[in-house]
């Protein structure tokens, strides 16, 4: 019957769309039939029900092409006074049936049931009991007047089965169309819950994938897409592990782990190997059902945590650096004090009149080799004091400024060497001590590590949410950036480049970049870095724009 429409998802019951059809074809059989059978008998038949029936058939036709047209090719919706009519047209046509196959011995009156219960479910019960009524009375007055005959007790029977027909229809259509509703209702919840979860995976950082037992691809949500850069929809359908484990060895065994053992792992870390870069993920995996008599399905959640595993790795940068710090002071008063003393001994004994000249050579050689000791040690010392004595707002532009001013004085900045200073006024609460510092410190790095003909650029401003590492916890983000065009930092310098006496300068202490870590790290930031052999370095700091109000308070 699917050429004579469909049912509705949520009912059992056929649209009204549907339910025409059948009316509008058993219409057109009943008013086809007659005419054929009055024609076949024209030389009993009375030219009267020839008219009859002719009629019949052109006003049937008229009416079900003009209804159907209405309800198809208009598609208007039926309203009350149409089923009304529809309604009273076809219990005319049934009477005029009935009446001229014998009223009441007619063995077509159980049209009226037909007519009733498609009626009943057509429309409310209220009209549906008046044109049980009216079908009714019709039949009635055709068998009393039409026909007059005695009624019988088999038309008062056939009368109450219309009313109990369209009672019983009335009935279950009424609670059909109600379990119709609720599961209408379910459903719409179902698919808002499914449009909400779609539009959750959908935007979330964190990727989704899901195969089945064969390795095939089900389902990629976009962030899967981002992060092992792979095009789901090339994937849909195919066996996708052999390129899990090309891109990502440690995924691919933890998805074919859950796989075969049905086991579910937790935050297990794998590294992605893509061709512009290599990074950790954070993975998860579990087993979903899949239909029944299937093996189940594996999904995994993953996510890159290069942000946090860099963040930790600054945690532990500042942890080292905070007990280096520690002992530094303590060294250092004790060695300088010392210090002092033996270079003031030997000073004296240099002026000796006894003392010959290599004597005095050596005196001069224990004077300067203390000195740069004392120099030493003082940095030790700036390097464990370093701490914010001041909070008040500065200007970071103003502050690079000044710094950029004075590196362009010191001694390895040559003639050759540009600097550029980039960006807007740059509010924010700080030392200003302390940024000098950090910003003199790195210009200076990146002049000497470039050489004379070194292209510094220092840029300062507002940094954007999704710059900053998630997790770092710095609001209204200042970013300072100090990029360079020098050799690079070697892969081996750069894994320890913020401990002290680390350098790749000949004649440096390694103190510079130790001291700049402190003091980002005294105004609650991080300093990341970028570099690559041949194109250069580029320091970026996050500040916090102002303090944390339990830090102001």
């Amino acid at each position: 019957m699917r050429w004579l429409g469909v049912k509705s998802q949520g009912s059992a019951i056929p649209t009204a769309t549907t339910l025409l059809r059948f009316v509008y074809v058993g219409r057109m059989c009943l008013a086809i039939s007659i005419y054929v059978t009055t024609a076949l008998k024209i030389r009993v038949a009375a030219p009267l029900d020839i008219l009859v029936t002719s009629l019949a058939l052109v006003t049937a036709l008229t009416v079900t092409l003009a209804s159907y047209w209405h309800t198809h090719f208009r598609r208007r919706l039926p309203g009350p006074t149409f089923l009304y009519l529809q309604a009273l047209f076809d219990v005319v046509l049934i009477t005029a049936v009935v009446h001229m196959t014998g009223g009441a011995d007619s063995d077509l009156a159980s049209l009226y049931v037909v007519l009733i219960a498609v009626t009943a479910l057509l429309m409310p019960p209220a009209s549906a009991g008046l044109v049980t009524l009216f079908a009714g009375l019709v039949y009635f007055a055709d068998v009393f007047w039409g026909h007059g005959a005695v009624v019988a007790p088999s038309v008062w029977v056939q009368i109450g089965v219309f009313a109990l027909v369209a009672v019983v229809t009335a009935y279950v259509a009424s609670r059909v169309n109600v379990m119709g509703a609720e599961r209408e209702a379910l459903a719409a919840e179902v698919r808002q819950v499914q449009l909400e979860a779609d539009d959750v995976l959908r935007n979330i950082r964190t990727g989704v994938i899901t195969v089945d037992a064969d390795g095939r691809l089900l389902y990629a949500n976009p962030a899967c897409e981002e992060i092992l850069g792979i095009k789901a929809r090339e994937w849909l359908g195919r066996a996708v592990m052999p390129e899990f484990a090309r891109l990502a060895p440690e995924f691919w065994a933890a998805v074919t782990s859950t796989a075969r053992r049905g086991v579910r792992l937790m935050r297990v870390e794998a590294t992605v190997h893509r061709p512009d870069r290599t990074f950790p993920i954070g993975v998860t995996t579990t087993t979903l059902d899949g239909p029944p008599g299937a093996p189940p399905r594996v999904s995994a959640i993953f996510t890159d945590i290069s942000d946090s595993k860099r963040l930790e790795e600054l945690h532990l940068r500042a942890q080292r650096l905070e007990a280096v710090a520690e002992l530094s002071s303590s060294l250092a008063h004790e060695i300088k004090n010392p210090l002092a003393s033996i270079r003031s001994s030997v000073e004296q004994l240099s002026r000796s009149s006894r003392s010959n000249p290599d004597e005095k050579f050596l005196a001069n050689l224990i004077v300067r080799e203390s000195d740069r000791l004392s120099r030493l040690l003082s940095e030790f010392l700036d390097f464990s004091r370093v701490r914010v004595t001041e909070y008040r707002t500065v200007d970071l532009r103003q502050v690079a400024e000044a710094a950029v001013r004075l590196v362009r004085q010191h001694p390895d900045c040559g003639a050759g060497v540009k600097i550029a200073l980039e960006g807007t006024a740059t509010p924010m609460e700080g030392d200003e001590d302390l940024l000098h510092r950090v910003v003199s410190n790195l210009v200076l790095n990146a002049v000497q590590a470039a050489g004379n003909r070194a292209q510094v650029t220092v840029r300062t401003g507002r940094a954007g949410l999704d710059e900053v590492p998630g997790g770092a916890g710095i609001e209204n983000p200042i970013a300072l950036r100090v990029i360079d065009n020098g050799p690079g930092i070697p892969d081996e310098v750069q894994s320890r480049l913020f401990e002290p006496f680390s350098t790749g300068r000949v004649g440096g202490t390694g103190l510079g970049l130790a001291i700049v870590q402190r003091a980002v790290e005294a105004h609650r930031g991080i300093v990341l870095v970028d570099s690559e052999a041949g194109k250069g370095t580029t320091f970026t700091i996050y500040f916090p724009a102002a303090r944390r109000k339990e830090e102001a308070a």
